[in-house]
């Protein structure tokens, strides 16, 4: 089981994406705010973002957090595959399309986690 901070400000598909979670057998923590990211992250394993929106302040603010201890796993709109470069750029762990984010979430999760 891995702690999971989730930066999806869309609530919509943020709970499902923390539904998915919890069914993988995860700790999933939704943050709806770039601002409230870091102090959700202690003691997390995971840090999911959502890339689907807002992309350049999203990239910013969570450039400082990647590279550490916290794995990292970002999605992007499918037709967007700059995003996808910018979120490699970053330097999050993991870039994937929103539609796999939804169909296999907890597993890349896992994945990451160890």
């Amino acid at each position: 089981m891995a702690r999971v901070v989730a930066f999806i400000p869309d609530l919509l598909f943020g709970s499902n994406v923390v539904g998915a979670l919890q069914a993988g057998g995860h700790e999933p923590v939704l943050v709806g705010a770039a601002e409230d990211v870091p102090g959700a992250l202690t003691g997390a394993d995971v840090l999911v973002v959502d890339l689907t929106a807002d992309v350049e302040p999203r990239l910013e603010a969570m450039r400082p957090l990647l590279g550490g201890d916290v794995r990292s796993l970002a999605f992007f709109s499918h037709v967007e595959t700059d995003v996808r470069a910018a979120a490699e750029e970053a330097g999050f762990d993991l870039v994937v399309p929103r539609s796999r984010m939804a169909r296999a979430g907890a597993d890349l999760v896992s994945q990451l986690a160890g």
